[in-house]
């Protein structure tokens, strides 16, 4: 028999020995999760932490990286969940340099996606081809997709009528769970309406792959504001296609999230939404048991090209977090020789995604997907 002394002092109780282990085992056991803030450390096939020296072994604590956000997000499906696309337009209008499509296709069996493609006229004339770029929007229940090509009465979110402009081909696929896309998550399968942005997004690529007058030689780009700024980094983890992600006011570490504080880790709140991962709110009181975080998933988009913007007066996410972030990703970027792809810029401004910044990433998108002089 075991004897454990109760919190009032001289009173005991006897527990069985079967009944104090199961006391035991229902006590908060201490992640094992490799440290969030440094990247150079690995699992070896001993299960204890080594350090990284080379691109193969970063490579295991990517895969570790990568374990993580599905035990949270849900698994990335496979051929199961593939279908024809069907792509159908529902409707088109001209404005100026490029047509507006309004679109949807078949992400997989049982949902179709409403999403904008913005076309440049002289690329549909025919004989010419151009890149083209994931322009994924912000949290918005009324027009959705419909703020980055210029619908709705937010300014500072057109950047997929911008980069039309410019000549690019924009994608713009609409959120789950927002405005009038409300696909039944779990009549479908998901885990989160994370994952299952990532995979509409991705066959949004796929959707890319197969038009004629989209370039895809180098690739393609993503961007994004808030929730797109997110969306963005979480679809790059899975989607490799993606040589640029542009991320505005879109994360800070989940530790400093509203300063931790834990009302925002229940049901319905912050991150634990349903359009978001439910199974965060099994952290709550634990935030530093969460098995990744935004430090290791910038680390694990090298050596591609990530811009985020990280305004000094953002309400939303921190941008002294953000530099946290981005020490701790940049030496999986020197690793591969190219600690000048993770960028970040703190303009002083709230939660919004200013001309300049944009402008900023419009010049990383000619220079790296449009194959322009810059760099």
């Amino acid at each position: 028999m075991a004897r454990i002394r109760t919190p009032f002092g001289l009173a005991t109780a006897l527990l069985s020995v079967a009944g104090f282990t199961a006391l035991l085992a229902a006590r908060p056991v201490a992640s094992d999760r490799l440290p969030r803030d440094n990247l150079l450390l690995y699992r070896g096939d001993d299960g204890n932490a080594k350090p990284v020296t080379t691109v193969a072994e970063w490579a295991k604590r990517r895969a570790e990286i990568v374990r993580g956000a599905e035990a949270v997000m849900g698994k990335l499906p496979g051929p199961e969940k593939r279908c024809p696309l069907d792509p159908k337009t529902e409707e088109e209008v001209d404005c100026g340099k490029y047509v507006r499509r309004l679109i949807t296709y078949a992400s997989e069996p049982g949902s179709r996606v409403p999403a904008y493609l913005l076309i440049p006229k002289d690329v549909l004339a025919g004989g010419k081809k151009a890149p083209a770029i994931l322009c994924l929007h912000g949290t918005d229940n009324v027009v959705g997709h419909g703020n980055v090509v210029g619908l709705g009465n937010k300014t500072n979110r057109q950047y997929a009528s911008e980069l039309a402009d410019r000549g690019y081909v924009a994608f713009a696929p609409n959120y789950p769970l927002l405005a009038k896309y409300q696909p039944d998550l779990k009549k479908l399968g998901w885990e989160s309406g994370t994952l299952k942005a990532v995979w509409d997004n991705m066959r949004g690529l796929d959707l890319l792959e197969s038009l004629p007058y989209v370039d895809a030689s180098k690739g393609f780009a993503t961007i994004g504001h808030s929730l797109g700024g997110h969306n963005s980094v979480y679809t790059a983890l899975f989607d490799d296609r993606l040589k640029v992600v542009v991320s505005s006011c879109g994360l800070d570490s989940f530790l400093d999230y509203y300063k931790g504080d834990e009302k925002n880790w229940q049901p319905e709140r912050g991150w634990v939404q349903h359009r978001y991962m439910m199974k965060l709110a099994d952290y709550k009181g634990r935030l530093v048991d969460i098995p990744f975080d935004f430090h290791e998933l910038i680390g694990a988009l090298a050596p591609r090209d990530v811009f985020i913007v990280a305004p000094k007066g953002d309400g939303n996410f921190r941008f002294d977090s953000v530099d946290r972030i981005v020490a701790a990703a940049r030496p999986v970027f020197q690793l591969y020789g190219h600690p000048e792809r993770l960028r970040v810029e703190h303009p002083d401004c709230g939660h919004d995604f200013p001309p300049d910044m944009r402008e900023a990433a419009y010049k990383l998108f000619d220079t790296v997907i449009a194959g322009k002089p810059g760099r």
